[in-house]
């Protein structure tokens, strides 16, 4: 059983738990929150990630930055990263595509777009 760590990088609680419940619907799930960019980079300098869920709009570092220091760092570039923008943000979403974002997720979030983003970037049938 094939065990995937994510991990959620959002300063609003509500929507960690909603992004979390969500992925607690996968079997071999597991999941690790950070609140903003900077502890989500301390939790990466720890762990192994096989995905992260990341917001744009955080106080301290925001998404895109978090998204552009993962992707220039040799140990962490291949985790695949989803960002979580709000609606209408197309330049927004263009960004974080040309930072290297995997794909994104506009809000309000649908849990079954979380689930299915989730299953192609994991390659779980």
């Amino acid at each position: 059983m094939a065990e995937y760590k994510v991990l959620i990088v959002e300063d609003s609680p509500t929507m960690r738990q909603l992004i979390s419940f969500a992925l607690k619907r996968l079997r071999g799930i597991q999941i690790c929150e950070a609140n903003d960019g900077v502890d989500g980079l301390k939790k990466l300098s720890v762990e192994k990630f096989d995905l992260i869920f990341t917001d744009i709009n955080m106080p301290i570092m925001d998404g895109l930055k978090l998204v552009s220091l993962v992707r220039n760092d040799a140990s962490y570039k291949e985790i695949p990263i989803v960002v979580i923008t709000t609606e209408g943000a197309q330049e927004d979403r263009e960004r974080a595509l040309a930072l290297g974002a995997n794909d994104y997720i506009t809000k309000p979030i649908q849990p079954n777009r979380i689930l299915d983003v989730a299953k192609t970037l994991l390659k779980i049938a």
